[in-house]
């Protein structure tokens, strides 16, 4: 009943989105059957933060990533601090447990040479595919907006007169984006695609659609992006969250003030958004140790 609870809180309360909820509801699942069968409870009002120890261990022996691990431990931290403010329970048995530690890595970037290839060198076919997709990727590149946001894009959410376009985020806030000339034309152009391909646009609001005339979905737009991607580029990621990343990180490298990317990004805090200052300075030191001629030298 607890559990039920609670996945009903993050689904109404806090608004989280369907694969979050999806992701917490697998991981108290996993770990209502460790707890059950391994251990012998009955309930997971029963839990100590020892049995949480224990199924650290145990996912770690399974082959778990650190980072796999701190997620799930996040995901028990969050339900029973809803079970103390909620549910009367009385003690918070992830109190006494610490998630390991998760290396830092800087987020993927590509090159601006990259993108500049993929925009203006590559041919996108005349058709309807052809105009959406490359709508698509400038459109992810050029506002720095989440797959997911993307795919909800309606027609009324783009103001054409002011050049903005409107993003519905986590947890349902929105935000303004500002949108350049050239973009401006390629959702014009791509528009009248839509338009022609699909007379009767009042059955779908969305702006994005297949080919078919459905809104688009996750993996069609993961396919199309690494596709585009994978003709420019040799870096391992090729997803439209590395077109969210180069976004911020050329912004910081080209000296955009950290609370604007932040913005612009739907960061609800500014430490998600300082990355991308660690990723710039990085780039900058390995600029400087190949171009200075005594970066290498000792006094």
């Amino acid at each position: 009943m607890s559990k039920s609870s609670f996945l009903q809180f993050i689904a109404l309360e806090k608004r989280f989105s369907k694969h979050t909820q999806l992701a917490y509801a697998t991981d108290l699942d996993q770990f209502e059957a460790f707890v059950k069968n391994d251990i012998g409870l009955t309930s997971l009002t029963e839990v100590r933060h020892t049995h949480i120890r224990r199924w650290m261990v145990d996912l770690i022996n399974k082959g778990y990533s650190s980072k796999s691990v701190t997620r799930k431990i996040s995901t028990l931290k969050a339900f029973y601090r809803f079970l103390v403010r909620k549910k009367g329970l009385e003690n918070d048995p992830t109190l006494k447990v610490s998630a390991p530690k998760v290396p830092k890595k800087l987020p993927a970037v590509l090159r601006v040479s990259e993108l500049e290839n993929l925009y203006q060198a590559l041919p996108f076919s005349d058709d309807y595919e052809g105009k959406r997709n490359q709508c698509l990727l400038e459109l992810l590149y050029q506002t720095g907006i989440r797959r997911s946001e993307a795919i909800n894009i309606k027609i009324s959410d783009i103001y054409h007169d002011q050049a903005l376009l409107k993003v519905s985020g986590k947890g349902n806030k929105e935000r303004l984006i500002p949108l350049g000339p050239a973009l401006m034309n390629l959702i014009g152009q791509y528009h009248q695609a839509r338009l022609a391909e699909f007379p009767d646009s009042s059955k779908n609001s969305f702006f994005f659609l297949t080919s078919k005339g459905n809104p688009m979905y996750p993996k069609l737009v993961y396919n199309i992006v690494h596709k585009h991607l994978s003709l420019v580029t040799q870096n391992e990621s090729k997803s439209p969250h590395t077109l969210r990343h180069s976004f911020a990180t050329h912004l910081s490298e080209n000296g955009a003030d950290l609370n604007a990317i932040k913005s612009l990004l739907g960061h609800a805090s500014l430490a998600s958004t300082q990355i991308y200052m660690h990723n710039s300075i990085e780039r900058l030191k390995k600029v400087y140790q190949q171009a200075h001629p005594k970066s290498g030298q000792e006094d």
